[in-house]
């Protein structure tokens, strides 16, 4: 008998939602409705976390209501509520909770707390019967996004070990300050890359590749972030031409550091898979650059990578990490438990 999981993710500054049915060996994703906040966060150069918290409260209930719809389902044919219940902003995390409890309390539904980072690594599970190639375990899995970066071996379902993490800067976070640095607007990250993409001649500015020998799988991008602000400091010919140099030297040396440390962890343990999960995943320049590397080194690896719509924050992910919870017997809270908390920094 199919089973169906409506998914909710508020994390930070997206408002989703999506219905998963899960019917044989995969899941398959029946709606994904993402309302984002960049309009609202552009007018003060990054997210608050009060605006974002408020302007969940304002979308949730249409957007959950746009992912039924979509699914053509109706909350009483729904078997399992999914919700992010951490990391993340608080007040953001407080108002998906918050319905999803909701939801349960008048339907007596089982509800499901996924960790936020999971629901990416699940990214590379959505549609996954048009992929190239087939998710093996072991996987090796690189986390980027605006607030996390780290290197995952996921063992099987379920079972992961943290390999290494950022020190400092998310890699994210170090493109939305190199963007502010050159004036670029808000989000950086897109920004700064299509910025990159323009960029032809000979490299100007030379950047340092941070923590890239040290032997371990941690990372660091606080530095190369204040090594762009120096040299732009100093930089007295500011034209669109040199900030389309600063934007590659920064995008290159950034995705430089972040393919040597996969690839070093690939090949330690044997990784079966090769794989990339956040909003950093979308940068075109790392998913090329690490496939080439895997093509050229690791040619037997499967390498998947997200669509690129499922890089970002969504509810589908969420929904998909549910699903093979499920599907691999893995334990959900009861019907009358609802006291799980929120966390604002949990890792997997």
């Amino acid at each position: 008998m199919p089973m169906k999981i409506l998914a909710i993710e508020t994390s930070c500054d997206e408002t989703a939602a999506a219905v998963v049915t899960i019917a044989g060996k995969k899941p398959h994703l029946n709606s994904s409705v993402v309302y984002s906040q960049i309009r609202e966060h552009q007018k003060t150069g990054g997210i608050v976390p009060e605006v974002a918290s408020r302007v969940h409260v304002s979308h949730i209930a249409r957007v959950v209501g746009s992912a039924l719809k979509n699914a053509k389902v109706t909350l009483n044919k729904i078997d399992y509520i999914a919700v992010t219940s951490a990391p993340g902003l608080t007040g953001s995390l407080l108002v998906g909770t918050s319905a999803a409890k909701t939801f349960a309390m008048t339907t007596g539904l089982p509800i499901i707390p996924v960790n936020h980072l999971e629901g990416h690594m699940y990214s590379n599970f959505i549609n996954e019967e048009n992929k190239k190639n087939t998710f093996l375990f072991p996987a090796v899995v690189l986390l980027v996004s605006g607030g996390h970066t780290s290197l995952v071996l996921m063992k099987d379902h379920g079972k992961y070990k943290t390999l290494g993490y950022t020190v400092d800067d998310a890699v994210g976070e170090a493109f939305d300050k190199v963007a502010k640095i050159l004036d670029l607007g808000y989000p950086g990250g897109p920004a700064v890359s299509k910025l990159a993409q323009g960029f032809v001649g000979k490299e100007r500015y030379k950047l340092p590749r941070p923590m890239i020998d040290t032997g371990d799988f941690k990372f660091s991008f606080s530095g190369i972030k204040t090594a762009v602000l120096y040299a732009w400091q100093k930089e007295k010919s500011k034209t669109i031409k040199n900030k389309q140099a600063m934007a590659y030297a920064f995008e290159q040396a950034v995705v430089d550091v972040l393919v040597s440390k996969t690839m070093m962890a690939a090949k330690k343990y044997k990784a079966e898979t090769v794989s990339i999960c956040g909003g950093v995943a979308a940068n075109k320049r790392l998913r090329e650059q690490l496939g080439e590397e895997i093509k050229n080194q690791l040619s037997t690896v499967s390498y998947v990578i997200p669509q690129i719509q499922f890089c970002g924050d969504n509810a589908a992910m969420i929904a998909m990490a549910a699903a093979y919870r499920l599907m691999n017997g893995k334990k959900v809270l009861k019907k009358t438990d609802l006291s799980f908390p929120v966390l604002s920094n949990k890792d997997l």
